[in-house]
């Protein structure tokens, strides 16, 4: 257990420096370089230049640990532990002024998110949980929401290039009869941070790369909410579908998540 917690603690502190120099790029947010690595999937230096900051600062405190990145090559580790990290979830919002994006980092030990952080650098929030410790945004415990309808708020939905488009056009009806607004700010890891916060009422995605979505299925599992099950090798590997929501309403979600996608 002092293992996760020096990496805890370690992953906060990264993250809050990425967040600083994140945001000195967004403030010049039009004068950036962007590239496109695909139908609505861009990539700027700042994602870039972030990520190797980051990894510079994970290799210096752990040597020997792994570590998977949106944007680089993988690095092999001996320890058994292994960052995955994403420098800008949220990019499309990034490169266009919009302040709703993040960093985030998680640790895998055995298959499983041991550590997990999203840092809105914007809004000064870190998102943060470590496994069996609780969810906390800064220094703040966070629960999930514990309403029982999804007619008491909104369901955050998500989507990408690697899916066809059919599942969310069925989502955001089976959302719309079940009563519920459906809701969407382009950066999924914000989105299960939002969860883990009681702000919305749950998350869905058909398909989420590890980067995306591990740090957050942390956070929004020790934050008393449901989580459909993965195995974070596994989501490294492939990547996986994400249904998260407050622990009272997750049964509705899921069937949302069944009518939309298991068609």
């Amino acid at each position: 257990m002092p293992h996760i917690d020096a990496r805890h603690a370690a992953a906060c502190r990264i993250a809050e420096e990425a967040g600083a120099l994140a945001l000195e790029y967004f403030r010049k947010w039009d004068k950036l370089t962007i590239d496109i690595k695909g139908h609505q999937d861009f990539v700027s230096e700042a994602d870039r230049n972030v990520e190797l900051a980051v990894r510079a600062a994970l290799a210096k405190a752990f040597p020997e640990d792994g570590i998977v990145g949106e944007e680089g090559a993988p690095t092999p580790g001996a320890s058994g532990y292994t960052w995955v990290i994403d420098p800008i979830d949220g990019t499309t919002n990034f490169i266009n002024g919009i302040p709703q994006w993040c960093v985030i980092l998680a640790c895998v030990h055995q298959g499983r998110t041991v550590v997990g952080v999203v840092h809105d650098p914007v809004h000064q929030e870190m998102h943060h949980a470590a496994e069996g410790r609780g969810a906390f945004c800064n220094d703040r415990p966070i629960r999930c929401t514990a309403k029982t309808s999804l007619r008491d708020g909104s369901v955050g939905i998500g989507f990408s290039g690697r899916t066809a488009p059919e599942g969310i056009k069925r989502l955001v009806g089976a959302c719309t009869d079940a009563g519920t607004v459906f809701w969407r700010n382009g950066s999924g890891g914000l989105s299960l941070a939002y969860v883990a916060t009681g702000r919305i009422l749950g998350y869905l995605e058909e398909h989420m790369n590890a980067w995306d979505f591990l740090a957050g299925h942390l956070i929004v599992a020790e934050a008393g909410g449901s989580v459909w099950p993965v195995n974070a090798d596994e989501a490294i590997a492939v990547g996986g579908r994400v249904v998260v929501g407050g622990a009272a309403v997750f049964g509705q979600i899921e069937a949302l998540a069944k009518a939309a996608y298991d068609v």
